[in-house]
């Protein structure tokens, strides 16, 4: 085989490789994707040290070399972030992960939790994810100050939306987390 099929095989199975280990990092995958990692980087060796004449095909190698060890050192980091359980996805999995085991013990202990306490736990914890996911601090809010500034502001909202039935919601816009008010929105049974 010449360099041209050989290009075009690197090409397919990079672009496979990174399917594979996008698959491994969202769990659709159990295993990480060794041996194609290991196809992929003796096709990259073979041309390391060996003249390339056509300036097209160079081109095209360095290219593909040059974005398979980028994408090495971005699977590098993230395989560091899951070992040390700072990846985000993980995260998100162990919050919900928590989430349900904190519903189910009080579910047992059969404790009355109000209506008002849900929101504010729900909105408390969205914004505390919403803030996680623009990399700002998440210390320094507490459910207790939330709670103080969304009842300061339900007189208001009340007043200015003609209605007493007020939902929160967190979004992200420009990068920073907000807390946006609206109707809520009845449920037909």
């Amino acid at each position: 085989m010449g360099i041209a099929e050989d290009l075009i095989i690197l090409e397919n199975r990079l672009k496979e490789l990174i399917t594979k280990y996008e698959q491994y990092f969202i769990g659709l995958e159990k295993r990480e994707p060794l041996k194609l990692r290991e196809d992929v980087e003796k096709l990259v060796r073979r041309y390391l040290n060996t003249p390339i004449n056509n300036t097209m095909y160079k081109h095209r190698y360095n290219n593909l070399a040059a974005r398979f060890n980028s994408y090495q050192q971005h699977w590098a980091r993230i395989i560091r972030e899951i070992e040390e359980g700072r990846y985000s996805r993980d995260r998100f999995r162990a919050h919900m992960h928590e989430t349900k085991k904190s519903t189910t013990v009080q579910d047992k202990t059969s404790q009355q939790v109000s209506p008002q306490n849900l929101e504010l736990e729900r909105v408390y914890e969205e914004l505390l994810e919403a803030r996680r996911s623009c990399k700002l601090p998440v210390e320094g809010m507490t459910r207790q100050q939330l709670e103080e500034t969304l009842n300061r502001q339900k007189p208001l909202l009340a007043s200015r939306l003609g209605t007493d039935d007020i939902r929160f919601r967190v979004v992200v816009e420009d990068g920073r987390p907000k807390i946006k008010a609206g109707i809520k929105q009845k449920s037909v049974t």
